[in-house]
């Protein structure tokens, strides 16, 4: 015991410290799915697949498959004790494996179990399948035309749209269509099953989702929850391609580790792993508009028709989100969204980064840019003039108050800063002197909602164990893919209980530790798992004052946890000192924390209602090059500044800023996935499929985190979430690619560029001007 000083808490938090995984990242010490030591008598499960995108199964002989040398298992949907369903919304219209009939080429028929993994691969071609083909919808336009939906069409509305056009001084239609994406996670599905006593399953999984796969295992087996558990300690990657993706593979594993009492394996190759799970969805926006001669939107009437696949998955939400980011940051008095949600037979879309949003904006964002080109006007002044604020203007076609606008101050300090004005004016005394090299530049906002609009996902559960020799054991219901959820909020509780930052240990996200949870998404894993943990160390912290109050016979408001030591009055002891005498005293140490987002509902049927907490806002500047003989383009130079309120660690925000641009970049720029006439996928590698490499930055990438932010929510720390906004911030490069090829015409429309802006798609457009 000594006295205490004074002293000055120091901020663990608002700190850049290195990812908890940085090291093991770059040595190969982090351990995946596929690094776990395998058990004795490991099998290594793969899946025989559907060749055909519509039809019915005739004959599945499996008899080669069994009579291979290794071979130990072959499981059918017959095989299933329990519901035959990986549906993530309970909708039963997505089997694990096809039952009979078949709705995209791709789909799994059967799955083997194998000594080895070369093995199983093996094996599954020797299947003798005879189809049935029958005609398929593959597109979007013939989804609409015989009305094939997953989910009812929805609508959104405000005021008196179509007055409002007819009585505009100046109107435009057109149509955008935006790109598929494939996640292309650098560790691919994977998943490992061990069975335990009394039928019980332990599941290894690459999901961002365990309690959905842990459900959804459970009802394969047709087993209690209870009897699954699911361990994650960290994704090499997701991007959504995890939420409800990994649940089908780790069911496999599970359905034949209970035929075989053995532990399972399952990892997809690249080709397979692409070919037979979702991605980001294609979109075919149509729009009507009216607007005055400064370009201010006054009536707006939107079509939003979406590829979802052929089940459901999360395509109503996504869709939802979608519509709710059609405004993206402008006010839009009069307006009208509609969104078709188009089933087709091709592999069901899911989750993506962005989850709609990006798709939305991509609408508006084209829109502003047609304004200013139809009015000969800078497309920055467009924007500046309809974004919310002033007097009425602040409510959002669902209806919701936009309270936390930033952007008045945070665009026009972006353009000041990277002079864009005359960056804008240097552009075009450029393309007046270069006939085949063109450049364009744009600048770009994001106002995203952050929050699961499925109002009952917005919870989280945590759980703090502090030991007697004063180190804690930290677990929540999140998910470590990459993004530096779990340092984060090591950071808050360190910071809360006074700590070094290496007291805490970071451990697997577990279902038989904190129940329920939701997915790691939405942006919403720092707000809510922080939040909740945050609620379990002040449990703790209550318990231990009350017992140095009582002990010491001091007052409450007399303890203070400071730069590891706990002040009590005029005396003071280390943390772990307190820690151990209150252990003695028989005080608890642990506690469970949890967390309900504040605020939020929305009404579906009248389509009014606060769907996020707060909007998370940012700006980018883009300026690229075009060569109008070839249509290559390239990205010369990028300014980003962006809103992360207070941010909780600088270091991992900038890296996901960053990152969400260049992966925004790709899809809008040159990821393009294709299906040829039957509906098989053709560009399922690195060889046929391009994503952003090194080469692919811009040599000047200038990324600010805004210094005044603040959350005006009471937020965990007041900082923001920054896993989706900036990947949008890339919407910045196609409308800079647009201005370029608009260069080549100028004083007409603006050129009518789909996404992704691929060479062959820039020559195309430059062709029709």
């Amino acid at each position: 015991m000594s006295r205490a000083g004074s002293g000055k808490q120091t901020p663990v938090v608002h700190s850049s410290v290195a990812h908890d995984s940085a090291i093991g990242h770059v040595t190969g010490e982090a351990v995946y799915v596929d690094d776990i030591l395998e058990p004795a008598g490991l099998l290594h499960v793969y899946f025989g697949a559907s060749s055909c995108a519509r039809g019915k199964v005739r004959r599945m002989d499996l008899s080669r498959i069994e009579a291979f040398p290794g071979v130990v298992a072959v499981i059918t949907s017959k095989d299933v004790p329990g519901k035959n369903d990986i549906s993530p919304m309970h909708t039963l219209d997505e089997e694990i494996l096809c039952s009979g009939e078949i709705h995209f080429h791709g789909q799994p028929l059967f799955a083997v179990a194998a000594e080895s993994r070369e093995i199983a691969r093996r094996a599954v071609k020797l299947a003798e399948i005879d189809f049935e083909e029958m005609p398929s919808i593959l597109g979007i336009d013939e989804a609409m035309e015989q009305q094939s939906w997953v989910a009812e069409p929805h609508e959104m509305k405000r005021g008196d749209p179509h007055e409002a056009i007819a009585n505009s001084a100046h109107h435009l239609s057109g149509e955008l269509r935006t790109g598929s994406q494939d996640h292309f996670y650098l560790e691919g599905q994977a998943a490992m099953a061990i069975p335990q006593e009394k039928g019980d399953m332990l599941i290894y999984s690459s999901t961002q989702h365990p309690s959905e796969l842990q459900h959804l295992v459970a009802q394969a087996l047709d087993k209690a929850d209870n009897a699954v558990t699911v361990e994650v300690r960290r994704m090499g990657g997701a991007f959504g391609g995890k939420e409800t993706q990994a649940a089908q593979w780790a069911m496999i594993a599970a359905l034949l580790a209970r035929q075989t009492g053995r532990p399972t394996k399952i990892r997809l190759d690249r080709d397979d792993d692409m070919i037979s799970t979702g991605k980001r969805h294609d979109f075919r926006i149509r729009y009507e508009l009216g607007f005055d001669d400064e370009g201010m939107i006054e009536g707006l009437d939107l079509e939003l028709a979406a590829l979802c696949g052929m089940s459901a998955d999360l395509s109503a939400p996504i869709c939802d989100r979608a519509m709710f980011h059609s405004d993206n940051a402008y006010y839009l008095p009069h307006a009208r969204i509609r969104s078709y949600r188009c089933r087709t037979n091709t592999v069901s879309n899911t989750a993506f980064r962005g989850f709609g949003g990006p798709q939305g904006m991509m609408a508006i964002e084209r829109i502003i840019d047609a304004i200013a080109a139809h009015l000969d006007l800078d497309p920055f002044a467009v924007r500046m003039a309809n974004l919310y604020g002033g007097e009425g203007r602040d409510i959002t076609p669902y209806h919701m108050k936009v309270e936390d606008n930033v952007l008045h101050d945070l665009m026009p300090e972006l353009a000041e800063s990277c002079d864009y004005h005359q960056r804008r004016k240097a552009v075009f005394a450029f393309n007046a002197g270069s006939p085949v090299i063109k450049r364009g530049i744009a600048l770009t906002p994001v106002k995203f909602g952050i929050s699961f609009t499925t109002t009952f996902l917005n919870q989280a559960g945590a759980l703090v164990h502090v030991y007697k020799d004063g180190s804690i054991h930290l677990n929540h219901g999140g998910t470590e893919m990459g993004q530096g959820l779990f340092i984060k909020v090591a950071q808050v509780v360190a910071d809360a209980f006074q700590v070094k930052l290496d007291q805490i240990r970071i451990t697997a996200t577990n279902t038989g530790k904190v129940p329920n949870t939701s997915a790691t998404a939405a942006s919403a894993g720092s707000d809510m798992n922080s939040m909740a943990a945050l609620d379990a160390v002040n449990k703790i912290k209550k318990r231990l004052t009350a017992f140095a109050a009582g002990e010491y016979g001091v007052p409450e408001d007399a303890i203070h946890f400071i730069d590891g030591t706990v002040h009590i009055a005029e005396l003071s002891k280390t943390f772990a000192e307190l820690v151990m005498e209150a252990y003695l005293a028989r005080v608890s140490l642990s506690a469970t924390g949890f967390y309900r987002t504040p605020k939020i509902w929305y009404d579906r049927e009248t389509a009014r209602g606060r769907p996020f907490l707060y909007f998370a806002y940012g700006a980018a500047i883009s300026e690229v090059e075009i060569d109008t003989l070839t249509g290559e383009n390239r990205i010369r130079r990028v300014d980003i500044l962006h809103d992360a309120g207070r941010s909780l660690n600088p270091a991992i925000d900038l890296g996901q800023i960053e990152g969400g641009f260049v992966q925004g970049a790709g899809w809008l720029t040159m990821e393009e996935l294709w299906r040829d006439d039957s509906g098989a996928l053709q560009t399922h590698a690195p060889s046929t499929y391009k994503i952003p490499v090194s080469a692919d930055v811009p040599a000047a990438f200038n990324v600010r985190i805004w210094e005044p932010g603040e959350n005006h929510e009471p937020t965990i720390h007041r900082s923001k979430a920054v896993g989706e906004p900036p990947l949008m911030l890339a919407i910045s490069v196609h409308s800079a690619i647009n201005q370029a090829i608009a260069s080549l015409a100028p004083g007409r429309s603006l050129p009518k560029l789909d996404s992704p802006a691929t060479p062959e798609r820039i020559l195309m457009c430059i062709q029709s001007l």
